[in-house]
């Protein structure tokens, strides 16, 4: 599993002319799932998020309650190593990876976080403003 964790000032995800999903003063997360990760994997992603140090004073959303945008983006296992046309084999099936990041959102969930999605399968249009800018990416 891998994420993209970034601090913003707000977030939104917008499928067919409507938000699904916005968030002001936390973490955006793109996150992709490959053929290895598990039920334990994305619990281990969902904690990692949580806690990940990353906002003002060096605190997590954990501490704050800052709110948490996931955003499903099997693009992280884009491999473009041979050439300018990437290969999405590392990326999991879609059959695989939704119930992956339901996964990772419910854990972040039951940890007491505030957590909004986008909707996966689908077109969104993804904005954020970054804070900072402070990103860093998470490998599982």
């Amino acid at each position: 599993m891998r994420a993209v964790v970034q601090t913003v000032g707000r977030a939104s995800v917008t499928v067919d002319g409507e938000v699904v999903g916005a968030i002001e003063n936390g973490l955006m997360v793109l996150l992709g799932v490959t053929h290895t990760d598990t039920g334990q994997t994305a619990e281990t992603m969902a904690r990692k998020v949580h806690e990940l140090r990353i906002l003002d004073d060096e605190v997590s959303a954990a501490d704050t309650g800052a709110p948490i945008l996931v955003v499903s983006q099997f693009t992280l296992y884009g491999d473009a190593r041979k050439g300018r046309r990437p290969s999405w084999l590392a990326a999991a099936p879609a059959e695989v990876a939704e119930p992956l990041v339901t996964a990772v959102v419910d854990a972040l969930r039951q940890r007491g976080a505030t957590v909004e999605t986008g909707r996966f399968r689908t077109h969104m249009l993804v904005e954020s403003v970054n804070v900072g800018p402070r990103t860093l990416v998470l490998d599982l």
